[in-house]
């Protein structure tokens, strides 16, 4: 074959000449006509650099959102809605994102939202860190799968360093828990009343926990936050033994606004007249036959409010009907009539906790409405409450673990961000309660992981230990972008950071209110071990899975 001839005698050409091996066999295969190699290597250079830029945009974004002096965001929408908030889970959800790879650190930061509840920003910052070492690496002529593989086990000796350096907590020590949900908090827009949120989520959470010894995970749900316009976050109030339902009692046919030593019922059926469906119609021809209708409607809802009298109820919860109405005005007297409280437009989803909470069963048809499904409070009260009114209940009989947050602002802005900031704030006690283990914050954590990885890397040598080492000193951007935020000089921070750390003080970190490094366990700067191990296992995954990525392949 004359290509095999000629590629022969270029060969022995080019071993004589002072060129690489590598460049002739580039050569070789260009003069053979077999390009396809040279071409596929440029494009998959292309596509790792698009998403690894693209990735990075997203994570500079929302960088200057970091810590206890991180910038806030003013998110708008095309309807006019404007939220301001630095939670970089509210952010990335809100903003609009194009890219695939710039999807999969919104993906990234929603994953760490629902695994910890905090640490969302962080964990998109160090992702964007990674990537930009990573590229780095590449450039290089590391191959993506070596990058991918030595950081998996840079990933898994951190989780390890992070357990061995961790202090273990204990649920009943509410001081600590206190302390960590005031870390999370400070960092928010609502950071000034920390005092009195904190340990109002503490609280929460443990008043809804099976066991304090053996439980190892809280359903959040069982929390249900009541959002009313009006005084301040100081006015927060939590209500364990009881519940609060965000809209007063129907009052219109002069029902009681008040009750005591109360029989709750919960029903989910209508107390109101029949209907046809939504295409027939009903065609009256004389007045005879309306005043025969009134009289059944009257004795079809007499019957159902002669058997919930018959049952002892004296306050009746009913469920939002979509169809039709829950009560009409005749059920309305009836009940008023016989001093019967009545609350209506009960949302579906709330009918779960409410039952929980007040110890009453869900009523499905009126002839299962017997006393066993009453649940029993000492009082039920309707109260104005900031711009609205409330029903508060109190001194449930047997009440399940369920809690109620009454959450007061002073504006509808400040209003939300409150909300999903006190959110954050149980969620970093859950994650005590999932695993009870408490880091310095303040940067420490990341400080000692790119110290301790540093010194591991030089043992392990090689294409590894490079890789090792790219990894540990891009979590130095944490740090960093804590001391830049905090308007300090990075530089010196960071090496006074290393200094510490150099030293055995494993515990040392930012100090912002400071401006300088300090013992991060003795100012009661605290952090959930599980925020970290879930921060450093999702952005690592996350990076090998663009890593991965060599092609974009649109479909129709």
């Amino acid at each position: 074959d004359p290509r095999e001839i000629s590629r022969a005698l270029f060969c022995r050409e080019a071993k004589q000449r002072p060129a690489s091996s590598a460049c002739a066999a580039e050569l070789s295969n260009n003069m053979s006509g077999d390009k396809s190699q040279f071409a596929g290597n440029e494009q998959q250079k292309d596509i790792r650099s698009s998403n690894i830029l693209a990735a990075k945009a997203v994570a500079n974004c929302i960088r200057t959102s970091l810590g206890p002096k991180g910038m806030d965001k003013m998110i708008t929408s095309a309807s006019g809605e404007v939220t301001i908030t630095n939670d970089g889970a509210t952010i990335l959800d809100k903003m609009e994102v194009a890219h695939p790879a710039a999807k999969m650190l919104v993906d990234l930061s929603s994953s760490q939202d629902v695994e910890a509840g905090d640490g969302t920003t962080s964990v998109v910052v160090i992702a964007g860190s990674l990537l930009d070492a990573a590229e780095r690496l590449l450039s290089r002529g590391l191959h993506p799968s070596i990058i991918s593989e030595s950081w998996q086990q840079a990933a898994a000796l951190s989780v390890d360093i992070l357990k061995s350096i961790a202090i273990k907590v204990d649920l009943s020590d509410k001081k600590n828990l206190v302390t960590a949900a005031s870390t999370s908090l400070n960092s928010k827009v609502i950071g000034g009343y920390s005092q009195s949120l904190a340990p109002l989520a503490v609280d929460a959470v443990l008043g809804i926990t099976e066991d304090l010894k053996s439980s190892s995970t809280v359903n959040l749900t069982d929390i249900k936050i009541v959002k009313k316009l009006g005084g301040t976050l100081e006015d927060t109030e939590l209500i364990l033994n009881g519940v609060v339902l965000d809209q007063g009692c129907v009052k219109t046919a002069g029902g009681p606004t008040k009750m005591e030593k109360c029989k709750i019922g919960l029903i989910q059926f209508c107390l109101s007249a029949p209907k046809t469906d939504m295409e027939n119609s009903v065609v009256v021809a004389d007045s005879a036959q309306i005043d025969r209708i009134f009289r059944e409607e009257r004795r079809y809802i007499l019957k159902m409010i002669k058997k919930i009298v018959k049952s002892g109820c004296n306050v009746l919860l009913v469920q939002k009907s979509i169809l039709r109405d829950a009560t009409n005005q005749l059920s309305q007297h009836y009940l008023a009539k016989k001093k019967i409280m009545l609350v209506q437009d009960i949302e579906r989803k709330d009918i779960e906790f409410i039952s929980k909470a007040t110890g009453c069963k869900p009523i499905a048809s009126i002839e299962a409405f017997t006393p066993d499904m009453l649940g029993t409070a000492e009082s039920v009260i309707e109260e104005s409450s900031g711009s609205g009114k409330i029903v508060r209940i109190s001194g449930v009989g047997n009440p399940g673990k369920a809690a109620t947050v009454l959450l007061h602002a002073s504006n509808r802005l400040f209003f939300y961000e409150a909300d999903r900031s006190l959110h954050d704030a149980l969620c970093v006690v859950r994650c005590l309660v999932k695993m009870r283990y408490l880091m310095p914050g303040g940067a420490a954590v990341e400080a000692e992981l790119t110290h301790q990885l540093t010194q591991k890397a030089k043992s392990l040598g090689g294409v590894v230990g490079y890789c090792t080492r790219a990894f540990a000193e891009a979590l130095e951007v944490v740090p960093y972008t804590l001391a830049e935020n905090a308007g300090l000089s990075p530089i010196k921070i960071v090496t006074e950071l290393r200094k510490k750390h150099a030293e055995g003080k494993s515990t040392y970190g930012i100090n912002i209110k400071k401006c300088t490094v300090s013992d991060m366990k003795e100012e009661g700067v605290l952090q959930p071990l599980l925020v970290s191990v879930s921060a450093i296992k999702l952005a690592t995954e996350t990076v090998q899975a663009i890593l991965k990525i060599d092609d974009i392949v649109p479909t129709r």
